[in-house]
């Protein structure tokens, strides 16, 4: 499971008022909910792209702290994929590029170099140099 954080001065819940539904438009019907550090999130057993096995996304909650964006995506292996399903791969892409930034407010290049930080900025992170 991948924690988003948002941008400095957003929040999450001002991003995406209505978590349910933006995880629905984005990747279909809601089948179960699955807790992850005392948050329920949304599960989608069957996603509505077929690259997609299941897409676990959801708002987890910190108390006296700004919550997070909660996101597991479980991608199909390429190799099983036929001609079709591998023209919606970019699609599948676009999808999760597109949730992300709305919820985060960062595109991809902001949030891989929040990652770069958040893991210096790890005191349990050995690193020789």
């Amino acid at each position: 499971m991948k924690e988003y954080k948002m941008r400095r001065g957003e929040y999450l819940e001002e991003r995406i008022p209505d978590m349910e539904a933006t995880v629905e438009d984005y990747f279909g019907p809601i089948t179960d909910t699955q807790e992850f550090k005392g948050s329920d999130l949304f599960v989608i057993g069957e996603p509505d792209n077929p690259v997609f096995e299941k897409i676990v996304a959801g708002t987890v909650e910190y108390s006296g702290k700004k919550d997070k964006l909660g996101v597991e995506f479980h991608e199909r292996d390429p190799t099983e994929l036929g001609p079709d399903e591998l023209e919606a791969a970019g699609e599948a892409v676009d999808a999760k590029n597109d949730f992300l930034l709305e919820a985060t407010g960062r595109d991809a290049k902001a949030r891989r170099d929040s990652l770069k930080r958040s893991v210096e900025d790890d005191p349990d992170h050995d690193v020789d140099a």
